[in-house]
Formats: C-alpha cells, structure tokens, sequence
C-alpha cells in the first residue's frame, strides 16, 4: 500500500456547492495534468483547489520524498464549513439575510504503483 499525502485549506470563502464542480474535474487524474485544468477553469474556486493541490505535492516531495512525475490525484473533496450570517436593512423596518458560505477544500495525492 502507498503512502497517500494530504493537504487543506480551511475556511475558504465561497459556495461548497461551486468548490465541488472544480474538485471532480481532478479527481483520479495526474497531478500535472490537474494542475493544468485548474489553470484553464474559468471557476473563481479553481484559483483556491490549484493552491491546495500545489501545497499536497510539496507535502509529498519534501516530507515523503515522492517523484512528483508519479503523483495522482487519489481523493479530493470540498465539504462544507460555517456560514457567516450578516443582515442588510429592507423597506418597512425589516432586514434581509446575507449567507456568507465557507468551504474545506482536501486534496489527497499519492504514487502510482508499477
């Protein structure tokens, strides 16, 4: 079994749901050709997952000692985190929620075995 490296960014501002569509793009393919997929999505996310896969492949170079030429996107995901919530003032004395989402975004690399 191969040593599997993971990286996250935590509290990353933006919508779970929009992280999500990013993250399947990359799942299960090289990291060189995942990271450049992530260079050409037009998704705002695409900037946040490209860091977090940059960040698990330095993982695996410097502490595992890992050929980053064989690293494959194992596993990634964007899960949910806290939602800030603020209120904006509305005709008539009421008030409008504003949801601020925050997502978790993991990416987990590893070595291709053979």
């Amino acid at each position: 079994m191969s040593v599997r490296v993971k990286a996250t960014a935590k509290y990353v501002r933006g919508s779970t749901r929009r992280a999500q569509l990013v993250v399947r793009a990359i799942k299960g393919k090289p990291v060189s050709t995942a990271a450049s997929i992530l260079r050409f999505l037009p998704h705002a996310s695409a900037r946040d997952v490209a860091s977090v896969l940059k960040s698990a492949t330095a993982n695996a170079e410097n502490n595992h000692g890992m050929a980053v030429e064989r690293l494959w996107v194992v596993d990634a995901s964007a899960d949910e985190g806290p939602t800030l919530k603020r209120f904006r003032p509305r005709s008539q004395g009421r008030a409008f929620a504003i949801h601020k989402p925050m997502t978790h975004i993991t990416v987990v690399v590893s070595e291709k075995e053979g």
